[in-house]
């Protein structure tokens, strides 16, 4: 019993010691992979700080990290950050091969983002991984199977500035290999280390390509100072020369000596051993050389007859020239140089030869050449820029020393004639006070005439815009003083000129401005602008009724008859009249005022002449209202907005309709219906009567065939158009092309021209009437009467028919107005010419005519004008 008891303790203690080895075995286990694992880590931070390229760096990762944890698999995958591209540096394992050399970049890229790999990259988390938990994220179609089947995989993200840079993959195919929370630890620490040495070797690459960069802009830089130094000196250089040159230009010494220092400048600036200057003489007839150096020691050619030699190459292109020894061999041999004159060849041992031209006196008048003789001096086309810069300054250095010559030859030549005239001189002082005098009385007539109109001795426009200008600059600094502008046009001058000559419409103007000179104060202006208008400047007027006064008193004198060519002739005239503004209007300009009294003027035409037109805004209005209108007609013509309507002409004594005249109408959307009077009168203010002329032309041609139908029958047409046609032969040549377009049966037409323009122009109308004849057409002169022209004229005029103007039928009261309409009537039926009334409105004056002869007219008494139905007109378009 006491044998048991003592053997049962040295049992438990035995086991108690058992139990503390082992614990001991595994304490000292933890230790010592505690030491491989801190030994480990210090290896991989040294390798991170001295790793010179990510590939040495993942290298001693996965040797050290081998020696931790099973890493016999194990890549590292990168994302590029330029072309945001999955990639893998480094790839060791068992059974794969690197999927490089399985894919492109791209589709690697795309492929990686679909595995394991990939699902790490989007969550941004750790993932150990066996097949349980694969199989799970391949159900839920979180990745897809990508290479061999492992038993472990474990990867851990790299981080850089909080993304995702890169993962850290390590795989086991043993089972009997596993990773726990300690891989997991390692592999985040090493992670750690990955984006370090990322971030400092980018830090560095960055850096490494600052430098370089510097590097070879500094090394740029340089290069550039370089070049800047060199062209600064030369530039230093060559404007040292050029003073050189221009102090020499203006030195006194003699043209030896000029030309040595010319050399010597030029041979700073490049190699000039061989140089000479050839200058042409005034005839450009001889070649002389004022300077000639040679290392050959050759002595200055004289003057010689200019021939082919290299200075009249030089000459003859007027361009600077560098030659090679075989292209003078090559123009020899093709005969430009030395054909005539083969004896001052002396270019067979020339090596180059450059030859500038200079320009003395804005011509080509010589030469500078220089030469070298072996291939050690060689010329460049920069030394050709250079010495043609130089030769400018030259060629005005030899010009200004040539000028210097010749003003001193002059000078002596001056003298000379100085001292013979100055006794003839002597005796012409007694004559020249009397030239002086005279002088200044011719000096005073040109002041006169230049201010005054040659034919009225009125102040002309210069003078009469000076005193405007004055008058207004008086009234912005006295604000109640005011002054008017009165702008006079004659209505009858031109036809005053065209039928009693030019003679009688001087005496015409004449007496003009001695009627006006009266009917203005001493104080006021009357000027004369040109032709027939003629200016008033009333000057400190009270209101515009004393505008008016000397408006109505103007009027009233030359509404007086004048005597011209044994004959009375009477005239009137058209008044614009323009009142200043108050001193505060600064707006008010000679032109404007001159303008505005102009508009003005042709407002008193419009408004029947022999009238005055005060200029204010509602004329200005009006004005601008007749420039609108001007352009609604001209797009109504474009958009075909115009119409036709229809004159019968009658035989008076049966009441039947012998011809029909056409004319146009505008139904305007505002002004209601305008006439063609109307219409024409718009027209040739904005000179687009001809174009109005031939619209009409192409309307009735449209329209004639309907014209026809509705009256039964074809009938004469009667189309008073605008002699502008017949005023150049462009224009004649545009009509007769439009009369034979058009469509129209010409034998029925019958064409009438106005008699004013005929009288203002008759051999012009004669000669475009004989060419329209050929047309087989009809003429005629319509307002016949009015224009006063001579019986005889129309002895030479291709024409059939004449109408009488309306206004002597509506004022057929008189005698006088009786014995016209015999006269009228007498010389058609001499002449076998048609003659028609128109403007026939009573039964007393049809009677009248009847009784007179006339067969023919037309009037509101015996047919109104009609249209022709709209539906034939829409059938007809």
């Amino acid at each position: 019993m006491f044998r048991d008891e003592t053997i049962e303790p040295l049992t438990c203690e035995a086991e108690r010691l058992h139990k503390r080895i082992r614990r001991l075995k595994r304490l000292a286990g933890k230790y010592k992979r505690a030491e491989i694992i801190q030994n480990a880590l210090l290896e991989i931070s040294n390798i991170a700080a001295k790793a010179s390229s990510p590939e040495d760096f993942y290298a001693g990762v996965h040797k050290h990290l081998q020696k931790l944890i099973p890493a016999d698999n194990f890549f590292i995958s990168t994302l590029n950050p330029h072309t945001g591209q999955l990639e893998i540096p480094f790839f060791a394992d068992e059974k794969d091969a690197h999927p490089a050399q399985l894919f492109s970049e791209e589709s690697l890229s795309a492929t990686l983002h679909q595995g394991l790999t990939g699902y790490v990259f989007r969550t941004g988390r750790p993932l150990l991984c066996d097949e349980d938990k694969f199989n799970l994220l391949l159900a839920a179609e979180e990745i897809v199977s990508l290479g061999s089947a492992c038993h472990q995989w474990l990867g851990v993200p790299i981080f850089e500035n909080e993304a995702v840079s890169g993962v850290l993959v390590v795989q086991s195919y043993d089972t009997q290999k596993t990773y726990g929370e300690i891989e997991l630890e390692l592999m985040a620490f090493i992670c750690h280390h990955i984006a370090g040495v990322q971030e400092r070797l980018r830090h560095q690459e960055h850096l490494e390509q600052a430098i370089t960069q510097r590097t070879k802009e500094l090394s740029l830089a340089y290069d550039k100072l370089k070049q800047e130094v060199h062209e600064r000196r030369r530039a230093e250089r060559l404007q040292r020369s050029l003073f050189e040159i221009a102090a020499l230009a203006t030195s006194r010494i003699d043209s030896l000596e000029f030309y040595a220092q010319l050399h010597h400048v030029l041979s700073h600036l490049l190699p000039a051993n061989n140089c000479y200057i050839a200058l042409l003489d005034e005839d450009k007839t001889q070649l002389t050389f004022p300077f000639y150096v040679s290392q050959l020691g050759l002595s200055a050619p004289g003057s010689r007859p200019v021939s082919d030699g290299l200075a009249e190459y030089v000459l003859k292109h007027k361009r600077p020239l560098k030659l090679e020894q075989q292209d003078i061999q090559a123009l020899i041999a093709a005969g430009e140089l030395y054909a005539e004159s083969p004896d001052l060849n002396q270019t067979q041992d020339m090596h180059q030869w450059i030859g500038i031209p200079l320009f003395i006196h804005e011509q080509v008048r010589g030469a500078l050449t220089i030469y070298s003789f072996t291939p050690t001096q060689t010329y460049q086309v920069k030394d050709l820029e250079l010495l043609t810069f130089v030769s400018q300054h030259i060629g005005a250095a030899i010009e200004r020393k040539l000028s210097a010559e010749s003003l001193q030859r002059s000078y002596q030549e001056l003298e000379e004639k100085v001292t013979a005239r100055t006794q003839a001189l002597a005796a012409l002082n007694q004559n020249l006070v009397k030239e002086i005098n005279q002088r200044r009385k011719v000096e005073a007539q040109l002041t006169h005439d230049a201010k005054h109109d040659t034919l009225t001795s009125l102040p002309n426009r210069a003078m009469f815009m000076e005193r405007l200008n004055q008058a207004i600059k008086h009234v912005r600094r006295h604000g109640l003083d005011r002054f008017a502008l009165l702008f006079i046009d004659l209505d009858r001058f031109k036809l005053i000129n065209d039928t009693l000559g030019h003679v009688e419409g001087d005496r015409f103007l004449i007496e003009t401005a001695k009627r006006l000179k009266a009917c203005i104060r001493d104080n006021d202006t009357l000027a004369r602008l040109g032709g027939d208008e003629f200016v008033v400047l009333l000057d400190s007027i009270h209101s515009a009724a004393d505008t008016e006064e000397v408006a109505e008193r103007i009027l009233s004198a030359l509404s007086q008859p004048y005597r011209l060519g044994n004959q009375s002739f009477g005239s009137s005239a058209s008044i614009g009249i323009a009142l200043s503004s108050n001193g505060n209007r600064r707006s008010d300009t000679s032109e404007s005022m001159l303008s505005d009294a102009d508009a003005a003027m042709y407002q008193a035409k419009s408004k029947g002449k022999g009238c005055y037109v005060i200029f204010d805004d509602e004329s200005h209005q009006e004005l601008l209202h007749e420039v609108a209108l001007e352009n609604e007609l001209r797009q109504a013509i474009a958009e075909d907005k115009l119409q036709l309507s229809y004159l019968p002409i009658f035989d008076m004594p049966s009441g039947t309709v012998t011809a029909i005249e056409p004319r146009l109408f505008w139904q305007h959307p505002r002004l209601g219906k305008l006439k063609q009077a109307r219409l024409k009168d718009i027209a040739e203010q904005c000179n687009m009567i001809i174009e109005l002329d031939k619209y009409m032309l192409i309307l009735l041609a449209r329209e004639y065939p309907v014209l026809q139908a509705h009256l039964g029958y074809e009938p004469q047409l009667h189309l008073a158009i605008s002699s502008q046609h017949l005023k150049h032969k462009h224009a004649l040549r545009s009509l007769k092309n439009t009369l034979k377009q058009c469509g129209l049966p010409l034998s029925k037409l019958l064409l009438f021209f106005n008699e004013l323009a005929l009288v203002q122009d008759t051999q012009t109308h004669i000669n475009a009437f004989e060419f329209l004849k050929k047309l087989e057409l009809k003429l005629g002169i319509n307002g016949y009467g009015s224009g006063y022209s001579a019986s005889h004229n129309l002895l030479f005029l291709p024409i059939d028919a004449l109408k009488l103007d309306a206004n002597i039928t509506t004022h057929l009261t008189g005698e006088h107005q009786i014995k016209l309409l015999k006269i009228y009537w007498q010389t058609a039926k001499t002449l076998d010419l048609k003659i028609y009334a128109d403007g026939i409105s009573c039964e007393q004056q049809q009677r009248q005519l009847t009784e007179l002869g006339y067969n023919q007219g037309q009037g509101p008494l015996l047919g109104k004008v009609f249209s022709l139905p709209a539906q034939a007109q829409q059938v007809c378009a």
